[in-house]
């Protein structure tokens, strides 16, 4: 799936493919390594659920 993506990704003139692996899965964090993917430790993940998610939503 990953190899479709690139492809597609170059297709449509895409500089990059990122996704999201949890910090603790090392098996995934591995695999992707070894594509030649590199983590992105400047950046942080943000999650806006439940009350806060209904809160904003009003808001708009």
């Amino acid at each position: 799936m990953l190899a479709y993506l690139a492809k597609l990704a170059k297709e449509r003139q895409c500089g990059r493919l990122e996704w999201a692996v949890l910090d603790w899965n090392e098996p995934a964090i591995k695999f992707y390594q070894n594509l030649g993917a590199t983590p992105m430790d400047d950046w942080t993940t943000f999650r806006l659920s439940g009350d806060a998610l209904e809160r904003l939503a009003r808001e708009s």
